[in-house]
């Protein structure tokens, strides 16, 4: 049987961090994965969430299944921040927990594509994993350009896709802080997309991964309500990796709003079903902690401005970026305007070979870096590094 397998890529990513542990270089920056940086180049454990984890151990008195849906006082815990002073919409919206975002995001897919969706229409560059996901679901991607040369988005390209999209199509949507461009839309732009988004019918999947790391908690799900405020339903996956630091943990949400809310029991018997197949029951653990800090108002109030921390050091160093005018024939003043923990940079992959080999600067091969890589005293070193490479 296994001699009917074909080799398949290696994780470009997963090979990079390979490459950057066995480089003995000290001056080494790692631009390449993922996750929230410290000025220090340390990941910490939120304290929001060590207190919580100490209450969870003194208080947890069982480790029993709790079913598909997972910890509904998580789910519920959540809505109002994500959905605003009326979470439910009327009891219109409801949720259910997935292991992380990936989880939700292959759940609102699996489901859609079980309503009948097969074209889904996103932007690109995005996510790996979207593509991927459709790919292994054997949905069609039907893409456009997110991002326009001058680093803003191409909003244009998305009322086309939505305005030509036929039935059973939906459009995949960033809810904030685009991963991998830090491209976001405009208020403006977001109630041009609801609008259109209204007015053709397609149906709407939003993947909100990095809420509160933009612009803050609310600023970054304005653009998800609007679109919930005009459509009759959407799927919404949600991530709580980021800004609770729950890398490891995978904590992730999956909502659900109908059109009325005798439809949810009809959408969620299926959403279940399908959860069981994939991975019957989701990690209680980070789900716990997010819900023990939500219904604690001092825990709330003290991950928020972890939140708030983590935000503001990235938009420090955003606006150290675009001060520095240009790096050879790289712009980085869009940079300064743009969200998040990711941004793109316009350089080849025999660039990026040059700023590995030449500098011990490690990012991925589509210009895409993180920007809580750099700290104060790496930073300018990379900014020299870049305009010698890009002259």
């Amino acid at each position: 049987m296994l001699d009917r397998l074909t080799p398949q890529a290696p994780d470009a990513l997963l090979a990079l961090i390979r490459l950057h542990n066995a480089d003995p270089r000290p001056e080494k920056i790692d631009l390449g994965v993922g996750v929230y940086r410290t000025e220090e180049g340390t990941t910490p454990v939120f304290a929001a969430v060590k207190a919580a984890e100490a209450q969870l151990l003194a208080e947890q008195d069982s480790k029993s299944y709790l079913g598909p849906e997972g910890d509904m006082g998580f789910v519920h815990a959540l809505m109002p921040h994500i959905f605003g002073a009326d979470p439910t919409m009327g009891g219109r919206i409801s949720g259910m927990q997935t292991p992380g975002g990936t989880g939700a995001v292959r759940l609102a897919l699996a489901l859609a594509q079980k309503a009948g969706v097969r074209r889904v229409h996103m932007g690109v560059p995005s996510w790996p994993n979207h593509a991927q996901i459709l790919a292994d679901l054997g949905m069609e991607l039907a893409p456009f350009d997110h991002a326009r040369a001058d680093g803003s988005a191409d909003v244009d390209a998305l009322l086309a896709a939505i305005r030509g999209a036929g039935p059973n199509e939906a459009v995949l949507l960033h809810a904030c802080c685009h991963n991998p461009t830090g491209i976001d839309y405009t208020a403006d732009q977001w109630a041009a997309i609801a609008a259109a988004l209204a007015e053709s019918g397609t149906f709407p999947i939003i993947d909100a991964a990095y809420q509160g790391l933009g612009q803050g908690m609310e600023e970054d799900a304005a653009g998800l309500r609007a679109v919930l405020a005009a459509v009759p339903e959407a799927f919404i996956a949600y991530s709580c990796d980021k800004n609770f630091g729950q890398y490891r943990d995978r904590v992730g949400a999956f909502y659900i709003m109908a059109g009325e809310p005798g439809a949810l029991e009809t959408a969620f018997s299926n959403a279940n079903a399908l959860a069981r197949a994939a991975w019957s029951m989701p990690p209680d653990h980070g789900g716990a902690v997010v819900r023990i800090i939500l219904r604690d108002p001092d825990l709330t109030a003290q991950w928020l401005a972890e939140v708030d921390a983590m935000r503001a050091r990235m938009r420090e160093v955003r606006a150290a970026l675009a001060a520095a005018g240009r790096a050879g024939r790289i712009d980085l003043a869009p940079l300064g305007s743009q969200n998040g923990l990711f941004a793109m940079l316009p350089v080849t992959k025999e660039e990026v070979a040059q700023l590995r080999e030449e500098h011990a600067i490690y990012m991925a091969a589509s210009g895409r870096i993180n920007i809580a890589g750099l700290t104060s005293t790496n930073l300018p070193r990379f900014i020299a590094a870049l305009a010698a490479v890009a002259a």
